[in-house]
Order: structure tokens, then C-alpha cells, then sequence
């Protein structure tokens, strides 16, 4: 989430009028993410999230986000819900921009992730891949393994100040990812963005799931990489193995990992650090610095693709 489209507080008022909404109060940007505007719109009655479609979503990918997050909310999922309009579409246009209006998550997202914490997420993630096995939707996954080495020569073609160590460095784990990607794992729709600031938790149970706009069709083991990465180091570049292993088996209390899955986890982590440290070195150096928007650090997750490299097998992860 973040604030790249200023609104005043007449533009909102306008905006709602086309729902069936009343009773509106006020309105605030959230500036954490770095991705689409989002505002938290307030009512007498009830609270709302605005989410105005910016930078990497293509607007050809709404209808399956849109309709990703009213299946889901069907199916008793913890997710926002978006709301249709007086004419019954569910996205809008705001300052000719993409939006939607959706339902509005109780409960609040944690800075420090606990052990036991990891558990929780575990099994939600793994809830949430057991329940869009049913959907009929897909949409490829854009930031894969096929999309690294364009963002990265995009990166250092417009930015020559990158160390020159770096670039080697990350050209040979590119070039080492392409060679040992899997090929066929279990897969099916993951939201591919499960970071703290997505997961709502009360009384230390997560209470529901945010940030819906990377979702795709990819390998579930990327997910659980990408939780990896996600919550399990502290101090961003420690692995904390306890972490791993209750992330594992809280997934695990829902689906079984196969074994395949479990052989490809190392590179499968590998490669989620990749794409993170590839989307923000790029968004280090392009974010507009006019937009109300936390930058993220891209270089926590160089350590991680070097820790990564070092793990051979998936036990290796909790000894």
C-alpha cells in the first residue's frame, strides 16, 4: 500500500456517492507498500479500504483480482471484500484512474513476527491454496523466473552507480536459477505477496490476509519460499530455523508438501529473495520521490539469495 494519487476530501465524498454509502466521515492515505494508493475511508456505519490501481497492474488483470477476492470472501476466507457500485461494477474509475472499494479487515498487522506466529500463517496460507484449487480463473505470474533478467538489465541499464561486484554477483545467481528452476511442482492460485504487512492478526490469530493485487497461478512452494524469506529471517538477514520449521508444519497441518516440493524449497527461496531484491533495487531507484511511500531496503535480500545458495537440501533448513 501507499499514496501516489492525491484526493481531497470533496473528490472521496463524490466517489462514494455512486455506492450505496452514506453517512461518510473522513478519509486517510496508508503509506506502507509500495504498489497501488490505498486511502482508509470512514463512515458512520462501517469503514472501507479505496484502492486506487497504479504502477504494475495491468488493468487487463482486474477482473481476476476482483473476482479472486469475491470468491474467496464466498468461501468464508479472511479477505477484503469488494463492494459493487450502484450499477453493480466493481471497479470504478477515480481521477481517471482503476479503483475499487473493499470491505474494510478488523485486526492489525505485527512488526516482529513470533515463532508461534509462523504456525498461524503456515496454515492459512496452506487453507488459502486448498480453497482456490476450486476456481476456474488464472493469471500468469509476471515477476517469475522468466521476467528477472529483463528487470535487472532494465536496473542497471538506467542506473550505472550499482557496484560492479554486485552485478557480477547477481548475473551468476540468475543465470544458476534459470538452470535449476523445477519445471512441474503442485501449483495453482498463491497470493505471492505474504509479507507482515498483509497478515491482519487478533489475539494472535491471523484474523485475515490483505493485498491481494500479485496474486497468480504459480508452484505452491513458491509461496511457502516467499513466506520463508518473508518471516523467518530477523534482523532481515537472520535465519531464524524455529521460525521455518513452525511456517512448515502449521502448512503442513493442511496440505502435504510432496517430496518434490520439499527437493526444489532451497532453490524455490532462492529465487523468491531474486525477485525481491530485483522489484525493489528497481523501485530504489524509480519511485517517484513526490509520492508518499516508504522505500524498501533491496540489499536484506541479497544476503538472502547468498544464504539461499548455501543450502543443498530442505532439512538443511533446521539443523
Amino acid at each position: 500500500m501507499a499514496v501516489y494519487t492525491k484526493l481531497e476530501h470533496q473528490e472521496v465524498k463524490q466517489f462514494l456517492e455512486q455506492y450505496n454509502i452514506s453517512n461518510f466521515k473522513d478519509y486517510k492515505g496508508i503509506t506502507e507498500g509500495v504498489e497501488n494508493t490505498n486511502y482508509l475511508i470512514k463512515t458512520l456505519n462501517q469503514d472501507f479500504i479505496l484502492t486506487i490501481y497504479e504502477k504494475r497492474v495491468d488493468e487487463n488483470d482486474l477482473p481476476f483480482f476482483i473476482k479472486l477476492l469475491s470468491n474467496l470472501s464466498e468461501n468464508k476466507f479472511p479477505c477484503p471484500k469488494p463492494i459493487a457500485n450502484k450499477n453493480g461494477e466493481k471497479i470504478n474509475k477515480i481521477k481517471n484512474k482503476n479503483a475499487a472499494l473493499v470491505t474494510f479487515l478488523n485486526g492489525q498487522s505485527k512488526n516482529k513476527i513470533t515463532n508461534d506466529d509462523c504456525f498461524e500463517i503456515g496454515k492459512i496460507t496452506a487453507q488459502l491454496h486448498e480453497i482456490t484449487k476450486t476456481f476456474n480463473i488464472y493469471r500468469k505470474n509476471n515477476l517469475s523466473i522468466q521476467s528477472w533478467k529483463n528487470i535487472f538489465e532494465k536496473t542497471i541499464k538506467q542506473k550505472n552507480n550499482l557496484d560492479e561486484s554486485i552485478i557480477k554477483k547477481t548475473k551468476k545467481y540468475l543465470n544458476f536459477l534459470e538452470d535449476e528452476w523445477p519445471k512441474n511442482l503442485p501449483e495453482g492460485i498463491i497470493h505471492a505477496d505474504l509479507f507482515p504487512d498483509n497478515i491482519f492478526f487478533t489475539n494472535n490469530k491471523v484474523s485475515g490476509i490483505i493485498d491481494f493485487y500479485f496474486a497468480c497461478n504459480d508452484f505452491f512452494a513458491y509461496e511457502i519460499a516467499i513466506c520463508i524469506n518473508s518471516i523467518c529471517f530477523d534482523n532481515n538477514s537472520t535465519f531464524n530455523m524455529t521460525k521455518a520449521r513452525n511456517l512448515i508444519d502449521g502448512y503442513s497441518s493442511i496440505r502435504t508438501l510432496s517430496d518434490d516440493e520439499k527437493k526444489y524449497l532451497p532453490i524455490l527461496s532462492m529465487g523468491a529473495a531474486m525477485r525481491f531484491f530485483l522489484t525493489r533495487l528497481y523501485d530504489f531507484y524509480h519511485t517517484d520521490n513526490k509520492a508518499d511511500v516508504k522505500i524498501k531496503d533491496p540489499f536484506e535480500y541479497l544476503k538472502k539469495i547468498e544464504f539461499h545458495s548455501t543450502i543443498k537440501n530442505f532439512n538443511e533448513y533446521f539443523i
